[in-house]
């Protein structure tokens, strides 16, 4: 006889990102294996939230407490619905010789929440693992978000359903959430003839719930403050048509006058308008670094 070597190959790398979406929405993705050898391959789809062993495992302490590197738990928020938030179909069958198989991911979250995650494990012959995915995806009440900078909150969601409490006075436009805070770390090496950079990502969700019309504005209030520590802003004011996505760079050049034991720390106000008015604000921190 002869010993044959399963060989397959996968459309998507080790991360599937479906991206935001509007909350109760549901998006799709396909993930094509192609089996590269010449014999039929069985196969089984395998996600890690339907694993028997999840209540056991979810025992240990959270890796953000104990990993600097990751962020988020391979099996992240999860549905209030008790439905999985990530499905795959097919979930079990055969790739013949040469031939592909088409596997549909649907992502159907029932609230906000930016840390939607999952495991998709591929296996062949019920044993050996050809692919592995992590799924991943974000789900907004609101069709604009925001995204960027340091990470400044925890990576785990409450089983509590909460409510954000609004500031006492309303921005003119419509009700607005609490403020949210980001942090830009600029880091500029010293004797380069480069700036230090960062930026800040808009996006508008392309939802069939929302109009197409409405646009998404935002605009970062530069102040004098900024322009004296050395900041500079390019494209800080925008509209954005559904599906869109719009940066606002973040440039620093250390001042003159700058005092190495008083690193700059500035603030400036994001505001995004869409159903709501939004705001956010940047915390702009810089430093000079050696180039060794």
């Amino acid at each position: 006889g002869h010993g044959v070597v399963p060989s397959t190959e996968c459309s998507v790398g080790e991360v599937l990102d479906l991206g935001y979406v509007m909350a109760r929405d549901t998006v799709t993705a396909t993930v094509q294996i192609k089996n590269n050898s010449s014999l039929t391959l069985p196969f089984s789809v395998q996600l890690e939230s339907l694993s028997p062993t999840r209540d056991r495992d979810r025992q240990k302490i959270p890796s953000f407490l104990t990993s600097s590197l990751q962020r988020t738990e391979i099996v992240g928020t999860q549905n209030y619905n008790g439905f999985s938030v990530f499905s795959v179909s097919p979930t079990e069958g055969k790739i013949e010789a040469g031939m592909s198989q088409d596997f549909v991911v649907t992502f159907s979250p029932d609230h906000e929440s930016l840390y939607y995650s999952d495991h998709l494990k591929v296996l062949l012959f019920g044993k050996q693992t050809a692919h592995e995915i992590q799924l991943k995806g974000a789900a907004r009440d609101h069709p604009m978000f925001v995204e960027g900078g340091e990470p400044l909150d925890v990576p785990v969601e409450s089983l509590a359903v909460t409510s954000p409490v609004a500031p006492q006075e309303a921005l003119e436009g419509g009700p607005q959430e609490a403020v949210r805070s980001l942090l830009l770390l600029l880091e500029f090496v010293e004797g380069s003839a480069e700036p230090a950079r960062a930026e800040i990502t808009v996006g508008a969700i392309q939802s069939p719930q929302l109009a197409a019309k409405k646009a998404v504005e935002f605009s970062l209030d530069s102040g004098p403050e900024l322009q004296r520590a050395g900041f500079e802003l390019d494209g800080p004011k925008g509209a954005l048509e559904r599906g869109q996505l719009k940066r606002i760079g973040v440039s620093w050049v250390p001042p003159a006058d700058l005092q190495s034991s008083d690193p700059p720390l500035v603030s400036a106000l994001l505001t995004v308008k869409g159903d709501i008015t939004e705001s956010y604000r940047v915390l702009l921190m810089a430093r000079v670094v050696s180039a060794a």
